[in-house]
């Protein structure tokens, strides 16, 4: 069972155009998924949005002044703290057929057209931000994991300290050993 995502743990959606228009009509289809979408107006001040907090996503014009697209996508995907956030890039028709593969060559996840069909996008991003939360759960559960690794092997040294001294207190280590089994059944059971 897939827990709901907490208030802290909603995914953020930056959306990164010179354009007020876009950015508006971007926010117009995206606002109904209920995930906070965070305005960039440049390159650089996706970058900085980008080290100050974590996205599911990156919505990315391929064509803005300074830093374009291409460049910003290349310094996301250069930072090790940033080089798995997914990017979609959004270009208007009448750029050069290159850009695509351009885009997919710099990491792009996917790449649209403007004007881009409202249901697609959507639909897009929902598998994006589906991802993200996956792999959210799949951090806790690795964590915990971890954490309850550590906790059989602190137990299964302090059981092996009993049997090693000189005078081995035997009905302690079996003691020790029913709550190890104890512990690694609750494991078992998702406890």
């Amino acid at each position: 069972m897939i827990a709901e995502a907490t208030p802290d743990e909603r995914a953020g959606i930056l959306l990164v155009d010179d354009m007020e228009d876009n950015l508006i009509a971007l926010e117009a289809v995206l606002g109904s998924l209920n995930e906070p979408l965070i305005r960039a107006r440049s390159g650089e001040e996706a970058m900085k949005a980008l080290l100050r907090q974590r996205f599911a996503l990156v919505l990315l014009d391929v064509r803005m002044p300074g830093m374009d697209g291409f460049e910003t996508a290349a310094n996301i995907k250069r930072l090790d703290q940033t080089k798995d956030v997914p990017i979609i890039f959004l270009t208007g028709a009448e750029d050069e057929p290159g850009y695509a593969f351009r885009g997919y060559a710099t990491g792009a996840a996917d790449y649209l057209t403007k004007p881009f069909d409202p249901w697609v996008l959507r639909a897009k991003v929902s598998v994006f931000l589906d991802l993200h939360r996956k792999n959210q759960q799949l951090e806790r559960l690795v964590s915990q994991e971890a954490a309850n690794c550590g906790q059989v092997h602190s137990q299964l040294a302090e059981v092996d300290g009993l049997l090693a001294a000189d005078s081995p207190d035997v009905p302690e280590a079996r003691r020790r050993i029913g709550q190890l089994r104890q512990l690694v059944d609750a494991i078992r059971r998702g406890a």
